[in-house]
């Protein structure tokens, strides 16, 4: 009867004994692994996962058969513990399934240790699910790049390495030009339609270490991780052409362009803290739009 509840269970079921032998290994083990018991039962459990041969993992598992404890082998920190493929929907997600797992110890009649149960559960789900959800909670709806709540985290990030280590970066403040007249004159359809192809521009340009964020309304950032003077002005310019270029079908024969307005900060040793950075930015923002907009300004040149 035991012997079909554990082959019934919806998880994997493995028994170790005192020699890293496996002992059981129940259907779900099987499915998942390609191996069908009577052909892993008695062989050592490193042989077959030399990855869990690791100091911790033996303490673990000595911890179990002599003082009884549980172990719990959390996804969050382990990923998994068996590599075994992910469900098929998941597979451009992750290269494994995503395991949480417990140590159990197995008494006898007398009381004695003689095997742990080793619990293998399938958590790729729900893990999918949350990384989703965190997902979905730092992007920005409309245009799909990083909202102003991501933002605010990275940058605080940034400063906070800059402050230890001394490195510099640099920070952008982009803001559309003429933006409500979009709005009015063709619609606030194709004023979405202008925004997202403004981020998908941006976001062509920028490197893997650059955060591209929404900052609100037709406003957006972008954190430069690593970058000096000149580099960060050079990344500036680019930026405004390549925006000043896009020109969206609207009727035949009409098409709409748009500029920005640019205002760019970078760190220094005077620097307080990131919102005075972004303070610097959006100064020096405004300064473009003062001097005829689709301009870069650099705040010390205020």
């Amino acid at each position: 009867m035991y012997e079909n509840i554990m082959d019934a269970i919806h998880m994997g079921i493995l028994l170790i004994d005192r020699y890293y032998r496996i002992a059981r290994w129940n259907r779900w083990m099987e499915i998942q692994s390609e191996i069908e018991e009577k052909q892993i039962v008695g062989e050592s459990l490193f042989k077959r996962y030399p990855h869990l041969n690791t100091d911790s993992f033996i303490q673990s598992m000595k911890s179990v058969f002599k003082f009884g404890n549980y172990v719990y082998y959390s996804q969050k920190f382990h990923s998994y513990m068996f590599p075994f493929p992910p469900s098929s929907c998941y597979r451009e997600d992750f290269m494994f399934m995503q395991q949480s797992c417990t140590l159990t110890p197995l008494r006898d009649d007398t009381g004695e240790i003689l095997h742990i149960v080793v619990t293998v559960q399938d958590v790729t789900d729900r893990v999918f699910m949350e990384q989703s959800m965190k997902e979905l909670s730092q992007k920005d709806g409309l245009t799909g790049i990083y909202n102003r709540r991501y933002l605010d985290t990275r940058l605080k990030e940034e400063f906070i390495r800059f402050e230890r280590k001394k490195v510099p970066f640099a920070f952008l403040m982009l803001d559309l030009d003429n933006f409500k007249p979009v709005n009015d004159t063709y619609g606030h359809q194709f004023g979405d339609v202008m925004l997202k192809e403004v981020a998908d521009t941006c976001s062509r340009i920028i490197r893997g270490s650059d955060t591209l964020a929404r900052f609100g309304g037709e406003e957006f950032c972008i954190i430069l991780p690593d970058a000096d003077e000149e580099g960060a002005k050079s990344f500036a310019e680019r930026i405004r052409l390549s925006i000043e270029k896009i020109a969206i079908p609207y009727l035949k024969g009409i098409r709409v362009s748009i500029t920005v307005s640019i205002g760019l900060s970078r760190t220094s040793e005077d620097l307080k803290s990131s919102e005075e950075l972004l303070f610097q930015a959006d100064k020096a923002m405004y300064e473009s739009k003062k001097k005829g907009k689709n301009k870069v300004t650099y705040y010390p040149d205020i």
